[in-house]
């Protein structure tokens, strides 16, 4: 019989995607500041990634003439694995403070980095996706094996691209550079 053991410490990250410039809605609206108050210091925030050229998914809700723009965010202190529900409830209370008409102008999409995986927490049930409590599941989306990151058939198409591979090796870095201090 296996023991149980104390929950893994992770780097928590936020995939945001916004209706048109990120930089508005980040640094100009109070979402950093908003960001920062929930989850600690952000010490990471990628250039701007093309969102956009993989799903057409949000364009009737954040507008189809806007561009959807998308970050990683990353936060310096390392939480437990079991506030993911928790995190996710509240990234969902943030995003309803940026609707207008209806329609969101921002999406929030918090997980955690892993040495060996990237996790999403979602309110949508799949088959592959387990319960986490208090109505959110999570989803094993990328893992990193023998060097490098490498999704699964269910895993967004936009984590499956270089670009946002390498925006995860870098807050995996920060993750390892962090854990040691621990």
């Amino acid at each position: 019989m296996g023991n149980t053991k104390k929950s893994q410490y992770v780097n928590y990250a936020i995939h945001l995607f916004t209706a048109g410039n990120s930089d508005f809605w980040l640094y100009d609206s109070g979402l950093y500041e908003e960001l920062e108050n929930h989850f600690g210091k952000i010490d990471y925030i990628s250039d701007h990634l093309d969102f956009q050229k993989f799903t057409d998914y949000y364009n009737e809700e954040m507008g189809e003439n806007n561009i959807i723009d998308g970050r990683m965010i990353s936060f310096k202190t390392l939480g437990s694995m079991d506030f993911l529900p928790f995190a996710k409830i509240i990234t969902n209370d943030i995003e309803s403070k940026y609707v207008f008409d209806g329609k969101r102008k921002i999406n929030l999409d918090i997980g955690y980095v892993h040495h060996t995986q990237f996790v999403l927490a979602t309110t949508k049930f799949s088959a592959h996706r387990l319960p986490l409590g208090n109505g959110i599941y999570g989803e094993v989306t990328m893992m990193y094996v023998s060097g490098e990151w490498s999704g699964n058939k269910y895993s967004y198409a936009n984590f499956k691209d270089q670009s946002y591979k390498d925006e995860l090796s870098k807050i995996r870095t920060l993750f390892l550079e962090k854990r040691k201090l621990k």
